[in-house]
């Protein structure tokens, strides 16, 4: 592996000749590097993700992976795998061929994430990555196998406990908010359980009053510093809402204080920080637990399942599929095995 030095940038470069996936001989340069060493590794990193075998290198092996997920999965999802990945993962693993992984390698990486103060869910979100990553060599790149399904998994799949507020609760926090602002983004978030980057995404279009809904069809972040408008989480997610006329007020209210606004405009032009900041201060004043920003969409959940609604109607409001419901809720359907037991009673008694 030659590399030369340029004189004239005080820099080295790496030039060379490879085989693309379509068999055609290409020559490439890279200039930049401030040490011959690192043009050499560049060049070998580069022709293993060419060659894309399993003797490449983890950090080989990510480079591919990321490169594939960036075609296919929205960006909020690509930042939080990279954000876990490349604190966690990466360094621990970037020189190893993946080939050479052992499940005892596997197992010694856990002990140092288990060893750290990270909550178990996230633990095991961390776990997920490495097994995905290590998943798509053995599908693509021919690993003969994933040494994370003998080593098994860290953490917790979700929290042992889930936060929300209770009307009543509710109805403490909202009472101390003056900042109109702040009221309609809060009744919204929990009289209809939207996600926030849903809310943030909102225009006054979206919003019928006179039919009284709302209609989900995109999601808002904020990526470097400018605001971006994307399509929402899932298929599911684009939905429309059917509002209660408190709401719809509160709504038309809001809206008529902010001069100028337009249809086209955002109806809720703030951050997610601002929220969290309101909410620490406001369940203090109300003097009730505090709970996360997405919390309050578990809070609306839970109080349709107490209003009795049916996982099928609560999954079409909050933009997401039946499984999830049951999945993530079904602990707080009360348990209605002796209500069958007595109907059964009455019949055979008939």
């Amino acid at each position: 592996m030659p590399s030369y030095y340029d004189d004239k940038q005080k820099t080295w470069y790496c030039k060379f000749y490879y085989v693309d996936w379509t068999g055609q001989r290409k020559q490439k340069l890279k200039h930049g590097f401030s040490r011959q060493r690192d043009a050499k590794d560049w060049e070998r990193s580069f022709l293993e993700r060419q060659q894309g075998s399993p003797d490449m290198t983890f950090q080989a092996l990510y480079d591919l992976y990321t490169e594939d997920i960036a075609h296919r999965l929205k960006y909020s999802t690509i930042r939080n795998k990279k954000g876990a990945c490349e604190r966690h993962i990466v360094p621990y693993f970037k020189d190893k061929p993946i080939n050479e992984i052992t499940p005892a390698d596997i197992r010694q990486w856990q002990s140092k994430i288990l060893s750290s103060t990270l909550k178990d869910t996230y633990q095991r979100q961390i776990y997920n990555q490495l097994n995905a990553v290590l998943n798509f060599a053995v599908r693509y790149y021919g690993l003969p196998r994933n040494p994370c399904g003998i080593a098994g998994p860290i953490g917790k799949a979700r929290a042992s406990r889930m936060d929300f507020w209770t009307l009543n609760e509710f109805n403490l926090f909202i009472s101390q908010i003056q900042n109109p602002h702040l009221y309609a983004a809060f009744m919204t978030l929990y009289y209809t359980g939207v996600r926030c980057g849903e809310l943030f995404a909102l225009n006054l279009e979206d919003v019928n009053l006179n039919a009284g809904t709302i209609r989900i069809s995109k999601t808002y972040h904020r990526i470097n510093r400018q605001d971006v408008i994307t399509s929402p989480k899932t298929e599911n997610s684009i939905r429309d809402i059917t509002i209660p006329q408190f709401l719809t007020d509160c709504l038309s209210d809001y809206a008529g204080r902010i001069y100028g606004i337009s249809p086209e405009d955002r109806l809720f032009q703030t951050t997610q920080s601002k929220l969290i900041t309101a909410m620490k201060k406001y369940s203090a004043l109300a003097g009730i637990k505090r709970i996360r920003i997405h919390d309050v969409r578990h809070s609306h959940v839970s109080l349709l399942i107490d209003m009795g609604f049916s996982p099928l109607l609560i999954a079409e409001r909050i933009g997401d599929t039946v499984d999830m419901v049951n999945n993530i809720y079904g602990h707080l359907y009360p348990n209605r095995h002796n209500e069958v037991a007595d109907k059964l009673q009455q019949l055979v008694s008939k």
